[in-house]
């Protein structure tokens, strides 16, 4: 019984354990975020400086202006889309952050479709 009560404080402890969220850090800098399609693993690097994030991937370089909703969340719109799918907001929402890095969620603005990623900070 003297061990339960002892594993009971610890655990709830462990569970109230929040993840770092040093989001400031990261609204300014250079970038690249890392990721695979069909296997091949491709990598886009970027930079961003508060309401603008300038892209390169794949040899062509895109601007979008960002509007941060708070610390950790922010919305891209493509500042010159070229089509459709171009003209649709992605929503972005850092959910961790280490020293050089953070993890993140995103998607179409309105579309529960979420996927995850990690970006890490090369200046």
């Amino acid at each position: 019984m003297k061990k339960i009560t002892f594993l009971l404080p610890l655990l709830a402890l462990i569970s109230c354990y929040d993840a770092e969220h040093n989001c400031k850090d990261f609204k300014n800098g250079k970038f690249k975020f890392e990721f695979e399609v069909n296997g091949v693993k491709k990598t886009t690097f970027f930079e961003r400086k508060d309401s603008i994030e300038i892209e390169t991937f794949d040899g062509k370089t895109d601007t979008s202006v960002v509007r941060w909703v708070s610390d950790c969340e922010y919305i891209l719109q493509k500042k010159h889309p070229k089509n459709m799918a171009e003209e649709k907001a992605i929503s972005m929402k850092i959910l961790t952050t280490s020293k050089d890095s953070y993890t993140f969620e995103f998607g179409m603005v309105g579309s529960d479709q979420k996927q995850r990623g990690k970006v890490f900070k090369t200046e």
